[in-house]
């Protein structure tokens, strides 16, 4: 059974699959974050980097986008990525007459100049969003193209008849020349009208924006992509998921009548939870979210994952953990433990929404024809993924490089704020290592400064350390130095604080 849980409140909105009762996806909106990504903006230059043949844009969004030459001249690869798929186009492409790499970025942009750009990738931390002058307006069937003259159909509709039918269809479509279109995977299951429908309703909304953007005179958005309710609700159809069950009423009401368009297509029950006991708690779904936060993940083998991150990389390493390795082939223990381990890597890459390169150091194992299985398994796992995944071989000490499409902020990212105390790093320095700090500094303001008169002033928690040795050696070092020492403290310092003060006027000393 799968099925599809929509948790709504004032600041936010959670979006849950779950496939036979376990957590296969999680998507969580803030409102105050919407998503950008498929988003036609009039945009203004504000500056250009020569150097790296690229350029900052301003949106109105906060930040300033970003764009490199390479999303400016057509490339193909560029659609591919923003819809998470492979295309196979009909003929043969016009070889380009420009490319991004004899193209000098000031040929095409100015400072000032008003552009008409797309959103690919989400705004993440301090960085803007990665914008393209390749627009593409996606419906639920097709895609059009207005600045490419494609016409192809995804390489995920396998059945060769649908195929062909499908690129009859499109090449007949009378469309202006320099357009293109794409059928996506639901295109499949679209009668004819329904497709011809969607076509002209994608040619309608380019030219709505085209003239808004030659109307308007200031950064504005022109056209903003489906929220998440209404791209919830299309997915259960064309995924045939069994039900959607929603916690709040409008919603509820707003999903009905959305579907009420499409009722013929799917039978979808959609009904509005009523419990007392919150949604997300009955199903699971708090549990699974809090268990992704998590450095470590146990599996039901007795091994375990560790999730860690880098500046440039996601690293996951598998562990035997519990497990008792009580069977007579060692190695097919370890092999069952990677193979769990990488279906529980797949779905953690999904619901952490974990982005960019990632390494997975799987367990030890002695046969190429084991090392095979579990990246198979892998691979497989994967498919389900609605990110472009790319996944290597694996190397000779286990290690799996592959790479997810970052789509938005991570889960962590999302929930998470850097600690003021460790500023991110997860750590803080011990008792002691502050102890021989203040000891240096002593030192340092007595014979450098003249400082005669001190007074030393650290968080509570430190002085109970500084109580059972250092406190008596320190004020014997200011004796020695003809100083005198006080103590005081303030639990409004951090932890690894500390400050000297003038006995005399009560003024900071600075070290």
């Amino acid at each position: 059974m799968q099925e599809i849980l929509l948790n709504i409140e004032s600041k936010e909105i959670r979006y849950a699959l779950l496939e036979n009762g376990l957590l296969h996806d999680l998507v969580i909106e803030r409102k105050k974050e919407r998503q950008l990504t498929g988003n036609i903006y009039r945009g203004r230059v504000t500056n250009i980097l020569h150097n790296i043949q690229s350029a900052f844009i301003d949106i109105g969004e906060g930040e300033n986008g970003f764009i490199h030459i390479s999303d400016i001249i057509e490339n193909t690869k560029k659609y591919e990525e923003l819809y998470g798929m492979d295309f196979e186009f009909e003929g043969e492409t016009k070889k380009q007459k420009k490319t991004s790499a004899n193209v000098d970025i000031e040929e095409v942009l100015k400072p000032d100049q008003p552009v008409l750009v797309q959103v690919v990738k989400e705004p993440i931390g301090t960085k803007g969003a990665r914008l393209t002058s390749n627009i593409s307006v996606a419906g639920r069937y097709l895609v059009l193209l207005p600045n490419s003259s494609h016409r192809g159909v995804s390489r995920k509709i396998e059945d060769r008849f649908v195929r062909d039918k499908l690129k009859k269809l499109i090449r007949a479509f009378e469309m202006p020349q320099e357009m293109g279109l794409i059928c996506r995977t639901a295109s499949a299951s679209a009668s004819r009208e329904m497709l011809i429908e969607e076509a002209n309703a994608l040619f309608n909304t380019w030219e709505s924006v085209r003239k808004s953007f030659q109307e308007s005179t200031e950064q504005t958005l022109l056209f903003e992509e489906s929220g998440l309710i209404k791209r919830a609700v299309l997915t259960a159809i064309d995924k045939r998921y069994d039900r959607i069950l929603v916690d709040d009423y409008k919603t509820y009401q707003f999903c009905k009548r959305l579907y009420s368009r499409y009722s013929g297509e799917h039978s979808l029950r959609i009904e509005y939870y009523r419990d007392k006991v919150p949604m997300f708690e009955r199903f699971n779904v708090e549990r699974e979210i809090e268990r992704s936060l998590r450095r470590k993940i146990w599996l039901n083998s007795g091994g375990y994952l560790y999730f860690d991150k880098t500046e440039a990389m996601y690293t996951i390493d598998v562990n035997s953990g519990r497990s008792t390795n009580s069977e007579s082939d060692v190695e097919e223990s370890l092999v069952r433990i990677n193979m769990e381990a990488a279906e529980e890597i797949s779905r953690q890459l999904r619901l952490r929404n974990i982005g960019g390169l990632v390494i997975c150091d799987f367990i030890d194992m002695r046969y190429r024809k084991n090392q095979r299985r579990v990246l198979e398994r892998l691979k497989e796992c994967m498919k389900d993924d609605t990110a472009k995944c790319t996944i290597l071989g694996m190397s000779d000490f286990g290690l799996i490089e592959m790479t997810r499409q970052r789509q938005r902020g991570s889960l962590m990212q999302t929930i998470f704020t850097n600690c003021p105390y460790c500023v991110g790093s997860g750590l803080i320095k011990t008792h002691e290592s502050i102890s021989i700090e203040i000891e240096r500094a002593l030192k340092k303001i007595i014979k450098c400064q003249d400082q005669y008169g001190l007074k030393l002033v650290v968080h509570p928690e430190l002085e109970n350390h500084l109580n059972v040795i250092d406190k008596s050696f320190l004020r014997n070092l200011a004796e020695n130095l003809n100083a005198q020492l006080e103590f005081e403290t303030n639990e409004n310092f951090h932890i690894n604080d500390y400050q000297f003060l003038s006995t005399i006027n009560e003024q900071p000393i600075e070290v």
